[in-house]
Parts: structure tokens; C-alpha cells; sequence
């Protein structure tokens, strides 16, 4: 179903601070003060950053995983009415592994506008301070909790390229441990608590990496970037097969 763009709202998909609120780009202050509602993970959260720009008198939407058909609807609503409505999220760009997918879907459905406002990126932020080659990569963004983390992790290690992860604080160690069983060899990267207090940035192999992070480093979110070496570790077993 097609929508008259002018008689309609326009979703603006903001990215904001990752931690260090000066990382706002002058545009997005403008269009959140602009938008008639703002949609967020966490009203609390979101709160807080408008405080910080004088921002006040917004109507929030709490959209998240587990009230999507209910927030999609809402907004969909008012951007019929004509609304501009900025969907933000906790930190960086909203969608890149957030949730988003589905309101984007279901927006282009009914021909309603979609504009993004660049900013902030965990991703990108990780990628430029890094110091293995990543001119191409992949970004596998979170992995799987448990059921498909093995097989997703050979897969990456397969395709012999550089790959980039989020990983929890309370995974990270788990996940060095995988890499280890499957491409024992590589280097990595990681960015932790990018622009916060405690922000910090190691690379090494994956054991130099471990004992840097058993020091009681594993607080905050992390990037990981992972470089396979020039050939991936083969398991014995596993030799005759990979012969083609």
C-alpha cells in the first residue's frame, strides 16, 4: 500500500553516544527536537540523554524484542497522523544488532519514509582503531546464546577473512576459549567500553588477550575482531574431508 509522503510522518533512525555524550551529531539534536515522539529500548535510558540537550515534553515509545507488534503499531499510527518519529537506541545505530528490522519492513510495506541520521557505531568505532587488515570483513554481530554457537563460529572461521563479534562480559571469556578450539592461530582485537572512563583497546593472540582480560578486565560490551591465519586450523579428523 502506497502512502501520499506528504500528508505523512517520516521515521528518522538516529544514532546516538555510545557512552561519551559530546559523540552527538549537531543533526541529531536537531531532529530529536524536532520529532513529535521519540521511540526507544529504554525510556530511562533515553531520558537521560534528552536531559543532557535540553531536550523535554517528547512522547516515548518503549520498542524492544519483546513488545515489537505493539510498538510497530503505535508508530505506524503516528506517522499516518503525520508525526515525525526518531527511533533511537541504547547506544550507537539503531537496528545494527538492535531491534529494528521489523518496523523497517513494515514501513516500506506501506510506503512510509525512512531516513537515517549517521552517527555513533560500535562497529565502525572498533574497525577504525584497529590494527589488523579489515579493508573486507564480516559482521556476524551477536552470536548465538548456546544452541548454533559452534557451527556459527566454523562458518566465520571458514570463510578465511577477518569477522567481527559483540560479545557480552559474561561470554567473552567462553568465546576465546571457542576461538582457541577452532582457529588457535589467530589474532585478535578487541574494544571494550569504547568513548567510556574505562575505555580500552588490546590486540594480540588469542592467549595474550586472555591473560590481559584475567586481570578482571572483562566488564563492559566488546567488539571482537577476529583474524584468522593464513590457513584455518584443520582437526585431524577433519583432514580428509577438507581434500577437494
Amino acid at each position: 500500500m502506497q502512502t501520499d509522503h506528504l500528508h505523512t510522518g517520516t521515521l528518522y533512525v538516529v544514532a546516538t553516544p555510545l557512552g561519551n555524550l559530546e559523540d552527538i551529531t549537531l543533526r541529531a539534536i536537531r531532529i530529536l527536537k524536532e520529532s513529535g515522539a521519540i521511540a526507544c529500548e529504554d525510556t530511562r535510558r533515553a531520558s537521560i540523554l534528552l536531559r543532557h540537550f535540553d531536550i523535554s515534553g517528547k512522547r516515548l515509545i518503549s520498542y524492544h524484542n519483546y513488545n515489537e507488534p505493539r510498538a510497530i503499531s503505535q508508530i505506524i499510527a503516528l506517522l499516518e497522523e503525520g508525526n515525525d518519529v526518531a527511533l533511537i537506541t541504547d547506544a550507537g545505530t539503531p537496528v545494527i544488532s538492535d531491534p529494528g528490522y521489523a518496523l523497517l519492513h513494515a514501513l516500506h510495506d506501506r510506503g512510509l519514509q525512512v531516513i537515517p541520521i549517521p552517527g555513533p557505531s560500535a562497529l565502525t568505532a572498533a574497525l577504525s582503531a584497529c590494527p589488523l587488515p579489515v579493508n573486507n570483513f564480516f559482521f556476524a554481530g551477536f552470536l548465538p546464546h548456546k544452541k548454533g554457537r559452534k557451527s556459527r563460529l566454523e562458518y566465520l572461521a571458514a570463510l578465511q577473512a577477518p569477522f567481527v563479534v559483540y560479545e557480552s562480559p559474561f561470554r567473552i571469556m567462553k568465546l576465546l576459549d571457542e576461538l582457541n578450539n577452532i582457529l588457535a592461530d589467530a589474532r585478535i582485537f578487541i574494544g571494550r567500553e569504547m568513548t567510556k572512563i574505562h575505555e580500552e583497546y588490546i590486540t594480540g593472540s588469542i592467549e595474550e588477550i586472555r591473560q590481559q582480560l584475567a586481570e578482571g578486565k572483562t566488564r563492559g560490551e566488546f567488539v571482537v575482531i577476529v583474524e584468522p591465519p593464513g590457513k584455518k586450523t584443520i582437526k585431524p579428523e577433519e583432514e580428509d574431508a577438507d581434500h577437494h
